[in-house]
């Protein structure tokens, strides 16, 4: 299908693309990689007045080093991310479920940003943002403002940056020396997760010193398995006292029912890639 008519913005800075979007009174959306919103609107299920496109913001690119944290545009690709050396040793998590989203092509188009913006609870980029204790960094007409990972994601598709603002970078802190590893589980290669896990571990003498896990596709937003994280730590990095902690894992969720799987499929899947993604983590 063709859209419906729009205009169509190409901002080569930031401030022209804020100015973009705040110099209407129509609908506007933003344009990462398209690899969302393009399909939306070839089948008309949004037709918005304007179109700004931020492929051009070079200021919105690329991957630093700053202190304890590792900074990272809205509009660094998939495939930038997984080139980076910085974040596979201080953020191995990320890398690991970056390699999960769909194929080269997309890879080399989509953006972080992008990703976490649409805020799909199925995607493969918010809950090891959660689980890493992110930063996002959301610049408007006001200014900018760093809203934690736990209060970015509000529900289904929605989050905390609002009308005139854009998420412009992500700040990760160092997660050094820690094991990580993200579980997907999907019927066809390259699909939406039906269910993943993120998990990201220190092991200190034997013993879990600290865990954080992320579910993917278990509510509506990404979500922190708490209740396993606290269950994790302090104890040992066995198989037996992962399973028992993992039993956890649906606490809390509220995952939907649909072809792929009723919630308590789900949270069954939770409980079983919750494990191994902790096992593997921490390397037992």
């Amino acid at each position: 299908m063709i859209p419906a008519p729009f205009d169509y913005v190409a901002p080569t800075s930031l401030a022209d693309a804020l100015a973009a979007l705040a110099d209407s009174g129509d609908e506007v959306k933003v344009l990462a990689g398209g690899q969302s919103l393009l399909p939306i609107l070839r089948m008309r299920l949004n037709a918005p007045d304007r179109v700004v496109d931020l492929g051009r913001v070079e200021e919105l690119r690329g991957i630093t080093e700053e202190g304890d944290s590792i900074v990272i545009g809205a509009m660094t690709t998939y495939a930038e991310l997984l080139a980076s050396d910085v974040v596979r040793e201080h953020a191995g998590l990320l890398t690991k479920a970056v390699q999960e989203v769909a194929d080269p092509q997309i890879r080399h188009r989509g953006t972080v940003g992008g990703a976490l913006v649409h805020a799909d609870p199925a995607g493969d980029v918010g809950a090891p943002v959660l689980a890493l204790e992110a930063e996002l960094v959301i610049t408007g007409p006001a200014g900018q403002r760093t809203v934690p990972a736990t209060e970015f994601f509000q529900d289904l598709f929605e989050t905390a940056v609002g009308e005139g603002e854009l998420l412009t970078a992500i700040r990760v802190p160092r997660h050094t020396g820690w094991g990580s590893h993200y579980e997907k589980f999907v019927r066809v290669v390259h699909q939406w997760s039906i269910v993943a896990v993120g998990a990201t571990v220190r092991v200190e003498n034997g013993l879990i010193a600290e865990a954080r896990i992320g579910l993917t596709n278990m509510g509506s937003t990404p979500l922190r398995a708490r209740a396993v994280e606290d269950a994790l730590v302090g104890g040992p990095a066995t198989q037996d006292s992962v399973r028992e902690a993992c039993a956890a894992a649906a606490e809390g969720t509220n995952p939907p029912s649909d072809l792929n799987g009723d919630s308590d499929y789900r949270r069954h899947l939770a409980t079983v890639l919750s494990r191994r993604a902790v096992l593997a983590a921490a390397g037992v």
